[in-house]
C-alpha cells in the first residue's frame, strides 16, 4: 500500500485501468475448451458445431456423416473428427507465421506439439497423436510404419495418409510405406514461386505410385539438398497454400465418406486460374518393389463389371414446410394430333380478317376508246368538289 501513498486520484484511476487491462489479457490468454460432445446431431442452433456439417445429409450429398467418427488419419508434415496421427520434426518459426494457424507465442515448440495444442482448442473431440522424428532415416522409417499399421482407432492400420511433406525424399518414404501396406494416400505441394500447386490420390496398383514417375531432377541422380542455396527460401502465398489444402481436405473427406468424384490428380495455376485433370498409370517395370508387387494384385482381381445406377434420386425432403410450399411442374403437357389441328383452326379464325358486308359496285364500268377520257374527266370532277 506504500506504493500507493502520495499518488492523486487520476494516477490511482490510470493504474486502476492498467490493472484491468492486465487481468482481462491474462483472461484471455486461458483458452477454455468446449467437452466433448458424444453424439453427432442435426440440431440447428449456436452450441451445435456440427450442424451445418449434419445438413449435408439431410440434403441428400452425404449418406452417414457420422461415419467420419470411425475413420483415423495420418498427416505427414504439418504446416475433421475422428483421430489425427501427425508426423513431423521441425520447430514452429515466425517464418511459418504467414501461412500456418501457429501463433507468435508457440515459436520455439515442435510443430506437432503446436497444431495438437490448437487443433484440441478448436475440435476436442479429434483423437491427436504426435510423432516428433524424422521419417526419412532408416531408425524411424520402422517406427513411422509400424504407426500406420496400427494406428486405426480399432488398431488397424489407418484409413489414409495425406502427405503435406516438401521434398522428394520425404515423399518417398510415405510412398514406400503405404505401398508395403497397400494403404491408399493423398499427396500434396506447391511450386516453389507459389503459384501453383496439386493434390494427387495414389492406390497401390491401380494408379501411378511416386516414384512410378520420379521428377526430372531426381532421375537424374541431381542430389536434392544440393539444389537449395544459402539465404534463399521457397516463396509462400497462403492463399495458394489454403486453396490446395481445401482441394486435399475436400477429397479427403469425398473418399472417406463415398460421395462424388475424386479426380486421380488435380493441378491448379493460380495465373491462368487454371485446373488441369488427369489420370497416372502405374509403371510396370517401377523401382519400388512394393509398387509392381501391388500391380500385379491389381491386375488378377476381376475387372469391376460397369453397370448403370438404377438408384433413382430421393426427393430433398425438407424438415420444415410449414407454407405447405410443393413444386410444380411447369413442363407443357404433349397435345395429340387431334387437339394440335383443333387449336391451329381456333388460331386460324381469330387472326383472319372478318367477312365485310358485299364490296359496292361501282357506279360504271367503261370499256372501250373512251376509257381513258371518261376516267380523266371523272377525276377532274373529284378534285373540284
Amino acid at each position: 500500500m506504500s506504493n500507493l501513498e502520495g499518488k492523486s486520484t487520476q494516477e490511482l484511476i490510470a493504474l486502476v485501468q492498467s490493472l484491468e487491462k492486465e487481468l482481462a489479457a491474462e483472461r484471455s490468454s486461458k483458452n477454455h475448451v468446449r467437452p466433448k460432445i458424444a453424439v453427432m446431431t442435426s440440431e440447428v442452433v449456436d452450441s451445435n458445431p456440427y450442424s451445418r456439417l449434419m445438413a449435408l445429409k439431410r440434403m441428400g450429398i452425404v449418406e452417414n456423416y457420422e461415419k467420419i467418427r470411425t475413420f483415423s488419419v495420418a498427416v505427414v508434415g504439418v504446416g475433421g473428427v475422428g483421430s489425427l496421427i501427425l508426423f513431423d520434426y521441425d520447430k514452429v518459426e515466425l517464418a511459418n507465421m504467414n501461412r500456418l494457424f501457429f501463433q507468435p507465442h508457440q515459436a520455439g515448440l515442435s510443430k506437432v506439439e503446436a497444431a495438437s495444442h490448437t487443433l484440441s482448442l478448436i475440435n476436442p473431440d479429434v483423437d491427436i497423436e504426435c510423432n516428433n522424428y524424422d521419417i526419412t532415416t532408416v531408425a524411424n522409417f520402422d517406427k513411422f510404419l509400424d504407426t500406420l499399421k496400427t494406428g486405426g482407432l480399432q488398431g488397424g492400420p489407418v484409413d489414409i495418409v495425406l502427405s503435406c511433406v516438401d521434398n522428394y525424399e520425404a515423399r518417398v518414404a510415405v510412398n514406400t510405406a503405404c505401398n508395403e501396406l497397400n494403404i491408399e494416400w493423398f499427396e500434396s505441394g506447391v511450386a516453389e514461386n507459389a503459384v501453383s500447386g496439386h493434390i494427387q490420390l495414389l492406390i497401390p496398383g491401380e494408379t501411378a505410385c511416386f516414384v512410378c514417375a520420379p521428377p526430372l531432377m531426381v532421375a537424374s541422380g541431381v542430389d536434392e539438398k544440393s539444389i537449395k542455396k544459402e539465404g534463399v527460401c521457397a516463396a509462400s502465398l497462403p492463399t495458394t497454400m489454403g486453396i490446395i489444402a481445401g482441394f486435399l481436405v475436400q477429397n479427403t473427406l469425398k473418399k472417406l465418406l463415398e460421395f462424388g468424384d475424386v479426380t486421380p490428380y488435380l493441378g491448379y495455376i493460380a495465373l491462368k486460374d487454371f485446373f488441369p485433370t488427369m489420370t497416372l498409370k502405374p509403371n510396370p517395370t517401377c523401382d519400388d518393389p512394393y509398387c509392381r508387387k501391388r500391380q500385379q494384385e491389381f491386375q488378377s482381381r476381376p475387372k469391376k463389371q460397369v453397370r448403370e445406377d438404377a438408384k433413382e434420386e430421393a426427393a430433398v425432403v425438407h424438415d420444415d414446410n410449414d407454407w405447405g410450399i410443393t413444386l410444380v411442374d411447369e413442363t407443357p403437357a404433349e397435345d395429340s394430333s387431334e387437339g394440335k389441328d383443333a387449336l391451329l383452326r381456333s388460331q386460324w379464325h381469330q387472326e383472319a380478317p372478318q367477312a365485310s358486308a358485299p364490296p359496292v359496285e361501282a357506279e360504271s364500268v367503261v370499256s372501250g376508246g373512251d376509257d381513258v377520257k371518261s376516267l380523266m374527266k371523272r377525276l377532274k370532277e373529284l378534285n373540284q368538289s
